[in-house]
């Protein structure tokens, strides 16, 4: 079986075999369920695959016999007759065989289907607080390598772990019928060879893994080489660079030959031992058969049972390391499953009138510190209160906690004090997904996905018209420039957007908050990073956008942001001053006034 690791180029984490742990375990049958007889069919064929397999050695030694002209008993039949008898069981054992691969295979790729469907649903309703303890490697190691390692568990591992124990419980019983004795000889050792090769292979299993660490360490450099190509580039360190990967190729080069020395010792040892074995049985029924007491046949049979026996043994060191992963795999998805989920409500039209907006908000007495960081309080008795329809700008210097007010407006977080109300209703009320849709968010950086342009457009209405995206393209100052493309709308933009400039991608994501038609608007410093060109196109989109709805302008650039309604003044978690541009800026020393003659000298 395939070693699997997960995509950050980690092994899968073993587990202990124990008994909670197996009974964690198997939950992997709860995906089974729904395909319970196509996997009872599985098994069946297993046990007739293992049991037509075990047969071939069986009818081998009454075709010797037979040609020896010893063979006694009902298959004392002509070697013609034996060897079609041999035909015939290889055919079926290959229609068993078939069906058994089939049967597990489809078991297997559907139960995973449906782990990975409950997975990813799981993991995208997530509050934030999870996202941001965790990883997206992490994240995604469990849909892809962990779910995987249970897919193999299903489709390959149980099969052979079953087919296994039929193998086993029917090669000892032949070998016990044919020869007591040589039976003795063999589990005298058999046994021995086995354990001497499972101490080896697991001292081989760890200089792979170092093998593998290091191939890891040398990829990482890669990762991070290419993803800062820029810096690479400025500071002049291609050569350093190559330096640094070269040194860790050369430790993983060092590294695989002497886990080549130590693996050439273990096959010639494995060959030397195995083939040993078979002479020492050999050799003792060569001394029954001269006494009487076996024909050639059955020492042939005896051997093939051998082998069969001494394989399956070996292979069960394999399958129990896979097992362990899967265990190891089967709890980190338990885990996932196990946390709590936003309620995230499917589409109902009675739940969008009900709670429908006019777009009233209120801030009273809210405190709040992110769980990752308790002691730090980011918002500390903040009051504040937007009417239907206002624009309300927040500003401050970096830290004052101007963004926080974005995610605790969208829930993304509960405040840990003080109440958010919606037209006079608590924000705790509402149903997460009717108060989302009707908020829209235009961050600072901008989030594109990898499609094309109409379809990051149609994000903020996924059933919309190709009329309706265009329209809300041009009242966002973006129809000009998409229909410069030569594909225009279809038109993708690449990973994360890159194909596109920073004002582009800006009015690609106001396009989309217009077409999600919101009743309450949040900008956090939508303008903060484009040049004056591409802001003077975007804020003439963005006051195209905020006309009718209640607004959040979290601004950095305070000449966009004179004319709203009231501004906020941020230090320290608290609103330090508040009015309009000319109330604020008629106090004498106050921040906002400063914060202006900053940005005065800075241009």
């Amino acid at each position: 079986m395939a070693r699997r690791r997960d995509i950050e180029g980690e092994d899968i984490p073993k587990a202990k075999i124990t008994k909670e742990s197996l009974k964690e375990a198997l939950v992997i049958f709860k995906y089974l369920a729904p395909y319970k007889k196509t996997f009872i069919g599985g098994l069946v064929f297993i046990a007739l695959s293992a049991g037509s397999t075990m047969t071939f050695p069986f009818l081998l030694n009454k075709l010797i016999d037979s040609a020896h002209g010893t063979a006694t008993g009902p298959f004392a039949y002509s070697p013609g007759a034996i060897a079609l008898m041999l035909i015939g069981v290889l055919g079926v054992q290959m229609v068993f065989s078939f069906m058994r691969i089939y049967l597990f295979t489809f078991v297997g790729e559907h139960a995973v289907a449906d782990m990975r469907e409950e997975i990813y649903r799981k993991m995208i309703m997530m509050p934030m607080s999870f996202f941001a303890q965790r990883r997206v490697g992490e994240l995604s190691s469990r849909i892809a390598a962990d779910a995987g390692q249970i897919q193999d568990a299903i489709t390959g591992l149980l099969a052979e772990f079953l087919r296994g124990i039929f193998t086993m419980v029917i090669g000892m019983v032949a070998i016990l019928w044919i020869s007591p004795r040589m039976t003795a000889v063999m589990l005298s050792v058999v046994p021995l060879v086995v354990v001497i090769a499972l101490v080896f292979g697991r001292f081989i299993r760890k200089i792979s893994k170092k093998v593998q660490d290091q191939l890891a360490e040398s990829n990482t450099v890669v990762q991070e080489t290419l993803l800062g190509i820029g810096n690479v580039k400025a500071f002049s360190n291609e050569w350093y660079e190559v330096g640094r990967y070269h040194n860790n190729v050369s430790a993983v080069v060092n590294t695989a030959i002497s886990n080549g020395r130590y693996r050439g010792l273990f096959v010639s040892f494995m060959l030397f031992s195995v083939f040993g074995a078979i002479v020492l049985v050999v050799w003792y029924g060569v001394g029954l058969m001269q006494a009487g007491d076996l024909s050639f046949g059955a020492l042939t049979a005896f051997v093939l049972y051998t082998s069969f026996v001494g394989f399956t043994m070996a292979g069960f060191a394999e399958i129990f390391s896979q097992l362990q992963k899967t265990v190891g795999a089967t709890q980190r998805v338990r885990e996932l499953l196990r946390e709590d989920t936003e309620d995230v409500a499917v589409e109902d039209v009675k739940l969008e009138n009900e709670y429908r907006l006019e777009g009233n908000v209120s801030l009273r007495h809210v405190a709040f510190s992110y769980p990752s960081r308790k002691e730090v309080n980011v918002i500390k008795d903040l009051t504040l209160e937007a009417k239907s329809g206002q624009q309300i700008a927040v500003v401050g210097p970096s830290g004052a906690g101007k963004s926080t007010i974005v995610s605790l407006l969208l829930r993304f977080y509960e405040p840990d004090k003080g109440l958010i109300l919606f037209d006079g209703r608590p924000a705790s009320t509402l149903p997460l997904s009717q108060l989302r849709k009707q908020i829209a968010l235009v961050p600072q950086d901008i989030l594109l996905f990898g499609g094309s342009i109409f379809e990051n457009i149609a994000y903020g209405k996924p059933d919309a018209t190709e009329e309706e995206v265009i329209n809300a393209a041009r009242q966002a100052n973006a129809h000009d420039f998409i229909s410069g493309f030569p594909e225009g709308y279809k038109t993708m933009v690449g990973e994360r957007g890159v194909k596109l400039s920073g004002g582009q991608r800006q009015r690609i994501a106001i396009a989309r908050a217009i077409l999600k038609n919101p009743v309450i608007l949040l900008l956090d410093e939508a303008t903060s990073s484009l040049d004056s060109e591409s802001e003077s196109l975007v804020q003439e989109a963005l006051t195209n956008l905020m006309k009718n709805r209640t607004s959040f302008v979290i601004a950095h650039r305070l000449s966009t942001i004179r004319s709203a309604d009231q501004i906020l003044v941020l230090e320290d978690g608290r609103i330090k001053e508040s009015g309009t541009h000319q109330d604020l800026m008629a106090i004498d020393d106050g921040l906002y006034r400063n914060l202006n003659r900053l940005q005065l000298f800075e241009n």
